[in-house]
Protein backbone atom coordinates (compact mmCIF):
# COMPACT_ATOMS: atom_id res chain seq x y z
CA UNK A 1 0.00 0.00 0.00
CA UNK A 2 1.21 3.22 -1.34
CA UNK A 3 0.45 6.37 0.95
CA UNK A 4 0.12 9.65 -1.07
CA UNK A 5 2.71 12.21 -0.72
CA UNK A 6 2.01 15.72 0.90
CA UNK A 7 2.27 18.57 -0.96
CA UNK A 8 2.19 22.22 -0.18
CA UNK A 9 -0.99 23.58 -1.42
CA UNK A 10 -3.53 24.51 0.64
CA UNK A 11 -6.13 21.23 -0.71
CA UNK A 12 -3.33 19.15 -0.23
CA UNK A 13 -2.72 19.96 3.02
CA UNK A 14 -6.24 19.18 3.71
CA UNK A 15 -5.70 15.99 1.94
CA UNK A 16 -2.85 15.16 4.62
CA UNK A 17 -5.17 15.97 7.76
CA UNK A 18 -3.79 19.47 8.60
CA UNK A 19 -5.91 22.64 8.63
CA UNK A 20 -6.38 23.88 5.31
CA UNK A 21 -6.27 28.24 4.83
CA UNK A 22 -9.05 29.51 4.09
CA UNK A 23 -8.27 30.14 0.47
CA UNK A 24 -9.21 26.60 0.04
CA UNK A 25 -11.42 26.30 -2.47
CA UNK A 26 -9.37 28.47 -4.66
CA UNK A 27 -6.24 26.85 -5.01
CA UNK A 28 -4.53 24.64 -6.93
CA UNK A 29 -4.30 20.86 -5.81
CA UNK A 30 -5.52 17.75 -5.98
CA UNK A 31 -8.13 16.25 -3.65
CA UNK A 32 -9.76 13.09 -3.18
CA UNK A 33 -13.17 12.20 -1.45
CA UNK A 34 -16.80 12.41 -2.11
CA UNK A 35 -18.07 14.25 -4.43
CA UNK A 36 -21.95 15.90 -4.37
CA UNK A 37 -23.47 18.27 -6.19
CA UNK A 38 -24.29 21.16 -4.63
CA UNK A 39 -27.38 21.83 -6.84
CA UNK A 40 -25.89 25.55 -8.71
CA UNK A 41 -23.63 23.34 -11.15
CA UNK A 42 -20.84 22.93 -8.56
CA UNK A 43 -19.56 20.05 -7.47
CA UNK A 44 -18.73 19.60 -3.67
CA UNK A 45 -16.28 17.45 -2.34
CA UNK A 46 -14.62 17.23 1.78
CA UNK A 47 -11.09 16.24 1.25
CA UNK A 48 -10.14 13.22 2.64
CA UNK A 49 -6.68 11.06 3.54
CA UNK A 50 -6.47 8.55 0.87
CA UNK A 51 -4.03 5.69 0.21
CA UNK A 52 -3.53 3.55 -2.70
CA UNK A 53 -4.42 -0.23 -1.93
CA UNK A 54 -3.22 -2.55 -4.25
CA UNK A 55 -4.14 -6.70 -4.26
CA UNK A 56 -4.83 -9.52 -6.50
CA UNK A 57 -8.32 -8.22 -8.63
CA UNK A 58 -7.90 -4.80 -6.94
CA UNK A 59 -7.10 -1.59 -7.41
CA UNK A 60 -8.79 1.43 -4.83
CA UNK A 61 -8.49 3.76 -2.20
CA UNK A 62 -8.92 3.92 1.42
CA UNK A 63 -10.31 7.02 2.63
CA UNK A 64 -10.19 8.45 5.97
CA UNK A 65 -11.05 11.38 7.68
CA UNK A 66 -8.95 14.54 7.36
CA UNK A 67 -8.79 16.47 10.73
CA UNK A 68 -9.03 19.99 9.80
CA UNK A 69 -10.13 19.64 5.80
CA UNK A 70 -12.77 21.94 4.43
CA UNK A 71 -15.78 21.39 1.77
CA UNK A 72 -14.32 22.14 -1.45
CA UNK A 73 -16.99 23.64 -4.50
CA UNK A 74 -15.80 23.74 -7.60
CA UNK A 75 -16.99 24.55 -11.28
CA UNK A 76 -16.72 21.54 -13.21
CA UNK A 77 -18.08 22.40 -16.73
CA UNK A 78 -14.78 21.86 -18.75
CA UNK A 79 -13.27 19.13 -16.57
CA UNK A 80 -12.29 15.98 -18.47
CA UNK A 81 -14.05 13.33 -16.54
CA UNK A 82 -12.84 9.49 -16.19
CA UNK A 83 -15.44 6.91 -15.15
CA UNK A 84 -14.98 3.26 -14.00
CA UNK A 85 -16.90 1.86 -15.90
CA UNK A 86 -16.61 0.88 -19.42
CA UNK A 87 -19.35 3.24 -20.93
CA UNK A 88 -20.25 6.25 -19.63
CA UNK A 89 -23.81 5.95 -19.73
CA UNK A 90 -23.88 2.73 -17.19
CA UNK A 91 -25.01 2.78 -13.80
CA UNK A 92 -23.35 0.14 -12.20
CA UNK A 93 -19.74 -1.64 -13.40
CA UNK A 94 -21.93 -4.53 -14.58
CA UNK A 95 -18.58 -6.63 -13.32
CA UNK A 96 -16.01 -4.81 -15.50
CA UNK A 97 -14.32 -1.83 -14.74
CA UNK A 98 -11.70 0.66 -16.57
CA UNK A 99 -8.71 1.65 -14.88
CA UNK A 100 -5.58 3.07 -15.10
CA UNK A 101 -2.73 1.50 -13.45
CA UNK A 102 -2.89 4.31 -10.16
CA UNK A 103 -6.75 3.06 -9.68
CA UNK A 104 -8.54 5.85 -11.81
CA UNK A 105 -11.35 5.88 -14.25
CA UNK A 106 -9.85 5.84 -17.66
CA UNK A 107 -13.13 5.84 -19.66
CA UNK A 108 -13.42 9.34 -21.45
CA UNK A 109 -16.67 11.22 -20.50
CA UNK A 110 -17.85 14.31 -20.61
CA UNK A 111 -19.51 17.09 -17.59
CA UNK A 112 -22.81 16.33 -18.37
CA UNK A 113 -22.15 12.76 -17.93
CA UNK A 114 -20.75 13.73 -14.13
CA UNK A 115 -23.59 15.63 -14.06
CA UNK A 116 -25.80 12.88 -14.35
CA UNK A 117 -23.93 10.46 -11.96
CA UNK A 118 -23.93 13.79 -8.97
CA UNK A 119 -27.28 13.45 -9.27
CA UNK A 120 -27.21 9.87 -8.30
CA UNK A 121 -25.68 10.22 -5.21
CA UNK A 122 -22.15 10.57 -4.02
CA UNK A 123 -19.42 10.02 -6.33
CA UNK A 124 -15.72 8.75 -4.84
CA UNK A 125 -13.62 10.53 -7.51
CA UNK A 126 -10.24 12.27 -7.39
CA UNK A 127 -10.35 15.78 -8.46
CA UNK A 128 -7.44 18.19 -10.16
CA UNK A 129 -8.72 21.57 -9.76
CA UNK A 130 -7.02 25.65 -10.37
CA UNK A 131 -8.65 28.37 -9.68
CA UNK A 132 -11.82 27.34 -8.46
CA UNK A 133 -12.29 25.05 -11.30
CA UNK A 134 -12.29 21.03 -11.55
CA UNK A 135 -9.72 20.46 -14.60
CA UNK A 136 -9.66 16.84 -13.89
CA UNK A 137 -11.99 14.51 -11.93
CA UNK A 138 -11.69 10.50 -11.82
CA UNK A 139 -13.78 8.18 -10.11
CA UNK A 140 -12.22 5.52 -8.26
CA UNK A 141 -13.14 2.02 -6.38
CA UNK A 142 -12.79 2.58 -2.52
CA UNK A 143 -11.69 -0.29 -0.44
CA UNK A 144 -13.43 -1.17 2.88
CA UNK A 145 -16.16 0.84 2.22
CA UNK A 146 -18.26 0.86 5.72
CA UNK A 147 -21.32 -0.53 5.95
CA UNK A 148 -24.73 1.07 6.10
CA UNK A 149 -25.86 2.36 9.89
CA UNK A 150 -29.22 3.08 11.83
CA UNK A 151 -28.97 5.48 14.01
CA UNK A 152 -32.09 7.68 16.26
CA UNK A 153 -31.92 11.47 16.82
CA UNK A 154 -33.14 14.47 15.47
CA UNK A 155 -32.34 16.07 12.37
CA UNK A 156 -32.57 19.56 11.15
CA UNK A 157 -31.80 21.33 7.70
CA UNK A 158 -28.96 23.43 6.67
CA UNK A 159 -29.69 23.28 2.69
CA UNK A 160 -31.56 21.18 -0.29
CA UNK A 161 -28.59 18.48 0.13
CA UNK A 162 -27.83 18.07 3.17
CA UNK A 163 -28.94 18.02 6.47
CA UNK A 164 -27.49 18.01 10.52
CA UNK A 165 -27.92 14.52 12.19
CA UNK A 166 -27.50 14.67 16.05
CA UNK A 167 -27.48 11.63 18.66
CA UNK A 168 -25.73 11.29 22.03
CA UNK A 169 -23.88 14.64 21.99
CA UNK A 170 -22.39 14.06 18.20
CA UNK A 171 -23.17 16.06 15.40
CA UNK A 172 -22.55 14.96 11.21
CA UNK A 173 -23.67 16.44 8.02
CA UNK A 174 -25.55 14.06 5.85
CA UNK A 175 -26.39 14.55 2.18
CA UNK A 176 -30.04 12.57 0.65
CA UNK A 177 -29.42 10.87 -2.51
CA UNK A 178 -32.20 10.20 -5.63
CA UNK A 179 -32.80 6.96 -3.65
CA UNK A 180 -32.92 8.19 0.27
CA UNK A 181 -36.31 6.83 1.62
CA UNK A 182 -38.97 8.99 3.55
CA UNK A 183 -41.68 7.05 5.64
CA UNK A 184 -43.91 9.37 7.15
CA UNK A 185 -46.54 9.10 9.66
CA UNK A 186 -48.70 11.69 8.12
CA UNK A 187 -51.72 10.82 5.79
CA UNK A 188 -50.28 12.31 3.12
CA UNK A 189 -46.57 12.68 1.60
CA UNK A 190 -46.75 16.45 1.54
CA UNK A 191 -48.33 17.12 4.62
CA UNK A 192 -46.38 19.56 7.05
CA UNK A 193 -44.29 17.91 9.70
CA UNK A 194 -46.18 15.12 12.22
CA UNK A 195 -49.37 17.07 11.15
CA UNK A 196 -52.48 15.41 12.14
CA UNK A 197 -53.29 11.90 13.35
CA UNK A 198 -50.16 9.52 12.86
CA UNK A 199 -52.53 7.38 11.05
CA UNK A 200 -49.18 5.79 8.93
CA UNK A 201 -47.11 4.96 12.02
CA UNK A 202 -46.35 1.26 13.27
CA UNK A 203 -46.43 0.15 16.67
CA UNK A 204 -42.62 2.10 17.77
CA UNK A 205 -44.30 5.11 16.43
CA UNK A 206 -42.33 4.62 13.36
CA UNK A 207 -43.70 6.05 9.21
CA UNK A 208 -44.33 3.43 7.31
CA UNK A 209 -46.15 5.78 4.40
CA UNK A 210 -43.06 5.29 1.65
CA UNK A 211 -42.31 9.36 0.06
CA UNK A 212 -39.51 10.45 -1.92
CA UNK A 213 -36.39 12.62 -0.99
CA UNK A 214 -38.06 15.88 -2.54
CA UNK A 215 -40.86 15.39 -0.08
CA UNK A 216 -38.60 15.21 2.44
CA UNK A 217 -36.74 18.68 1.49
CA UNK A 218 -39.82 20.48 1.37
CA UNK A 219 -41.45 19.50 4.77
CA UNK A 220 -37.96 20.29 6.31
CA UNK A 221 -38.02 23.64 4.92
CA UNK A 222 -40.98 24.40 7.28
CA UNK A 223 -39.74 23.47 10.14
CA UNK A 224 -37.48 25.86 11.71
CA UNK A 225 -36.07 23.16 14.88
CA UNK A 226 -34.34 19.97 14.86
CA UNK A 227 -37.24 16.66 14.39
CA UNK A 228 -37.23 13.50 15.60
CA UNK A 229 -36.15 10.32 13.54
CA UNK A 230 -34.38 7.25 12.79
CA UNK A 231 -32.40 6.93 9.95
CA UNK A 232 -30.33 4.96 7.99
CA UNK A 233 -27.08 6.10 6.51
CA UNK A 234 -23.42 5.49 5.02
CA UNK A 235 -20.50 6.27 6.99
CA UNK A 236 -17.36 7.77 5.33
CA UNK A 237 -19.72 8.83 2.13
CA UNK A 238 -22.00 10.69 4.55
CA UNK A 239 -24.88 9.83 2.72
CA UNK A 240 -28.75 9.90 3.58
CA UNK A 241 -30.37 6.44 2.66
CA UNK A 242 -32.93 6.50 4.53
CA UNK A 243 -35.40 8.86 7.28
CA UNK A 244 -38.34 7.86 9.29
CA UNK A 245 -40.61 10.24 11.10
CA UNK A 246 -41.20 9.25 14.23
CA UNK A 247 -44.52 10.14 15.98
CA UNK A 248 -44.51 11.06 19.81
CA UNK A 249 -41.56 10.01 22.17
CA UNK A 250 -41.92 6.47 20.86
Amino acid sequence: MRTLACATTAAALALCGLAAPAEATTAAGTVYGYAWSDGQGRLRIAPKSASFVKRKGFLGYRLKAAAGAREVRLDYSRAAYGRITVACDLKETEGRVALDRKGLGRTRCSPRDLTTELARGPVPVRVEHRGGRAVRVNEFVVADRPGQRSARGTIRRIDDTTVEFASGGKKIRLRPTYATGFSRTTARCTSGWLTGRPVNADANGLGTKPCTPSHLAKVLRTVRHPVLVKIEYTPGADSLDQVWEVFGDA
